[in-house]
């Protein structure tokens, strides 16, 4: 062999056994990082190292107009590396520093805080903490004008820890449904919770140095991953609403003491919830919002009479029953085996006809009804309610809703009691979202849409996703059956259990709902009250339910407690909602004669006006405010009463009239056109809710 070729086989040799080596190594570092994990982890510890993530800033919830309803909002603490600034910046700039950290701080003297400074600086400590208080955005940008902080990171050695925390505009409006975050900045419950991969984005990565205190400071070395802000949500919730909602239910709790309760609206066409409160008693007697009800299996509840709504739909589509047709409810009780079905009057209601057995809530005549139609065939009574889809979860857009529960006659709990006490809303649960989607099917012709908490997922001014009106059921029930369930539900208020909230200016449509509780697995004298409905029932614009758990006193049915918070709620809507209603224009009512701008206003002035100009003029009243009666060529002048809590006429007048006696009654205006007011939103005589708007169009 040559001495060539022995050079050539010692290396190709060496090269081997080089790569072998170096196999051996890279596997035996694999092995340890694979086995031996958390020991690899801490080695970047020990020498002061470490890939932290970096929190991506939480996006915003949003209100139906864009109002905030949560939002992530900066705060700073301010820090620095005493280390960096060279020494003619340092002692150029520190006495103004202190001085200026010990008057916005008012911790420390100016003095101590020099002194700490420097005492870091001697040391070479590299990160220093000069104050925990947390300041806001306008703070930090002020103090980046003092000395030494001016000068930047890298040669001032200033720079402020951000912390984000979680922002509600309106205090605890609606609080339980947004929701609130973890110290992770982590959705707990709510929107915040349901929304929450949307929401928190994607946090980065970056390189993080230990200082003293077992703290960890950010090294900007340029290999840090940039967190992904979250996306921001925009609810259906109506701001107005939503305070509207919450303010009538506390109100009705703290009246009758009630150890929980529920309001919920619904847009009838969209399905868009526009107001949700849910308020719980604590130990103190004050009301929160701890659980909600609405969605959760907590709220999964016998819903009682407001369930009579769907046996007189199954009745209607299996028989031919009539809405005159009589019922003999007797003295009110009715034996079915062992049990006896009570009437809530004392003695009975005797013959009714099928509509006021409705309208009067006759437990005793809809179990008698269902009974006799469907006691062969439970089963049918029970196919019914599945075509109405009553027996399935909406599966709302927030987690945690609770499961209805429909027995079914295969069940081993079913006797010969369980289909008329189903009739009448015992032994099945739902809860109340789930029973206000099926009466505003009802208010929306027969079609059940899915409600919905959230319209969009945006990014900026940018749609990410769009949430459209789904449908869950195109028909619940036939036109005939319809018309007929709409004709009772609008009795109810006329004149049966909810006639307290019949209105002039509007017709309410609804089914009131009172129900024993369980404790302990036997019924007793507490009850579950409710009214559900929607209005206005002309041209139905919103469903809603209230529930009311408990309510104490002597006053317990839903007609007492659940309705009147109904009545509160819609009229407060209906004052809010200008184009729900127009009164008519005064030119079709007042006479037109030779003197058609002298319609209303103040006596004493119109008065001074008339004998000023020649015109004859008399009095019919004492009144101060007056409307004019034009007969031949004179002007009478007719009192125009405006009382205390109720609307007055101001058509006619002028515009610094109308203002000025509407706004003395404590109502907000608007008003559009120019001239005398021409047409008012809300009519004369009704009753006046303190804060709403009165449109005025002028003319």
């Amino acid at each position: 062999m040559s001495i060539r070729k022995g050079i050539v086989l010692r290396v190709r040799i060496a090269f081997i056994l080089t790569f072998l080596v170096a196999g051996a190594v890279i596997f035996r570092i694999a092995k340890i990082q694979f086995v031996e994990g958390e020991r690899w982890k801490s080695l970047g510890e020990t020498l002061g190292m470490r890939v932290m993530n970096v929190k991506a800033t939480r996006g915003n919830i949003y209100a139906d107009d864009g109002s905030l309803l949560a939002t992530s909002l900066p705060f700073y603490q301010l820090a620095m590396d005493p280390a960096l600034p060279s020494n003619g910046l340092y002692k150029s700039g520190i006495d103004s520093l202190c001085y200026l950290l010990s008057k916005y701080y008012k911790d420390l003297s100016a003095t101590q805080y020099k002194r700490m400074i420097e005492e870091a600086r001697k040391r070479g400590q590299r990160y220093l903490l000069i104050n925990r208080q947390e300041i806001g955005y306008q703070d930090k940008k002020r103090m980046q004008q003092w000395p030494l902080l001016r000068n930047g990171r890298l040669k001032g050695g200033a720079f402020f820890e951000k912390i984000e925390k979680r922002f509600l505009p309106f205090n605890h409006l609606g609080i339980r449904t947004i929701g609130n975050v973890n110290a992770d900045d982590r959705g707990v419950v709510g929107l915040e919770y349901s929304f929450n991969k949307q929401l928190a984005g994607i946090d980065g990565k970056g390189l993080f140095q230990k200082i003293a205190g077992n703290g960890w400071k950010p090294v900007y070395d340029g290999t840090e991953q940039r967190p992904v802000d979250g996306y921001d949500i925009q609810t259906t919730i109506n701001v107005d609403f939503q305070d509207v909602t919450e303010s009538a239910l506390l109100n009705e709790l703290k009246k009758h003491q009630a150890d929980y309760g529920v309001a919920v609206i619904m847009e009838v066409k969209t399905g868009e919830i526009k107001a949700i409160s849910n308020l719980s008693r604590n130990s103190k007697g004050n009301y929160y919002e701890r659980y909600n009800y609405a969605v959760g299996s907590q709220g999964s509840r016998e819903p009682g009479s407001t369930f009579k709504l769907a046996s007189m739909i199954a009745l209607f589509e299996e028989t031919d029953i009539k809405l005159s047709d009589s019922v003999h409810t007797g003295d009110g009780k009715l034996e079915f085996f062992d049990k006896v079905t009570r009437d809530h009057k004392p003695g009975g209601f005797g013959t009714l006809s099928v509509q006021q057995v409705f309208e009067k809530s006759s437990n005793v005549g809809i179990a008698k009804l269902v009974s006799e139609h469907f006691g062969e065939t439970p089963e049918k009574f029970i196919d019914y309610l599945k075509q109405m889809k009553l027996h399935q979860p909406l599966n709302f857009q927030m987690i945690g809703e609770g499961r209805p529960y429909i027995k079914d006659p295969s069940a081993s709990t079913w006797s010969g009691v369980t289909l008329p006490w189903m009739s009448y809303g015992y032994e099945i649960k739902m809860t109340p979202l789930q029973m206000l989607t099926l009466f505003n099917a009802v208010a929306n012709d027969g079609k059940m849409v899915k409600p919905m908490i959230v319209k969009s997922i945006k990014q900026a001014d940018r749609t990410i996703r769009e949430f459209e009106t789904e449908v869950i059921n195109e028909k619940i029930c036939s036109k005939k059956t319809l018309r007929n369930i709409k004709i009772m539900m609008e009795g109810v208020v006329e004149n049966g259990t909810a006639s307290n909230i019949n209105h002039s200016m509007y017709k309410i449509a609804g089914k009131t709902g009172t129900a024993k509780n369980v404790k302990n697995g036997r019924y007793v004298k507490e009850y579950y009250t409710s009214f559900a409905g929607y209005f206005p029932a002309e041209a139905p614009r919103y469903s809603c339910i209230v529930v009311i758990d408990n309510p104490k006193g002597y006053k317990i049915y839903g007609s007492n407690v659940s309705a009147p918070v109904f009545k509160e709620i819609a009229d407060k809507i209906y004052s809010i909602e200008l184009d729900m209603h127009e009164i008519e224009s005064l030119d079709n009512i007042f006479l037109k004669g030779v003197f058609p701008y002298i319609k209303a206003g103040k006596k004493d002035e119109l008065s001074m006006i008339c004998n000023e100009l020649g015109i004859s003029n008399h009095s019919k009243t004492e009144g101060e405010w007056v409307k004019t009666d034009v007969i031949n060529d004179a002007v009478y002048w007719i009192e125009n009463k405006v009382e205390y809590e109720v609307v007055p006429d101001v058509r006619g007048m002028t515009l610094r009239d109308a203002i000025y006696v509407l706004e003395n009654l404590g109502l907000k205006v608007k008003v559009n056109g120019r001239g005398r007011v021409a047409t008012q939103s809300m009519a004369p005589g009704g009753k006046i809710i303190k804060g709403s708007t009165i449109k005025l169009q002028m003319s």
